[in-house]
């Protein structure tokens, strides 16, 4: 189960990395104005300050998960866990406040949450029976 874990975790990594990406550097273009609702280039060219910010601090949580995956792999549990479990529970608890604070944002935040949802369930069940 800490193999699944890990590997969930590192699947979220991957995920906040692409957000990072949409956020804080392709931000005016299309895709990314499709993917967050932000409207016309103009309009996205008002929020790029906020995104660019944003963006890094879902890069921060994929550093930390994927930090804490290497850790774990060489033999450091209780930090590499540690950093995991920040990162990975950092990532499930944006994705609540973004179902809370705005309903209509159900389908980013389950895509944004489950995955890290299962990584921290899989590596505490692998981490308790190992």
């Amino acid at each position: 189960m800490v193999i699944i874990g890990l590997a969930l975790a590192g699947l979220a990594a991957l995920v906040h990395v692409y957000i990072f990406y949409l956020e804080s550097i392709a931000w005016t273009g299309a895709r990314a104005r499709a993917t967050f609702g932000s409207g016309t280039a103009e309009q996205a060219q008002t929020q790029k300050a906020l995104a660019f910010n944003q963006g890094f601090y879902n890069l921060f949580l994929a550093i930390a998960a994927l930090l804490g995956i290497a850790l774990l792999a060489t033999g450091q549990t209780e930090v590499g866990a540690t950093l995991v479990f920040t990162g990975a529970g950092s990532m499930v608890a944006a994705s609540l406040v973004l179902i809370l604070s705005d309903p209509s944002k159900a389908s980013a935040a389950l895509k944004q949450g489950v995955i890290p949802a299962l990584a921290i369930a899989s590596l505490i069940i692998g981490l308790a029976t190992s």
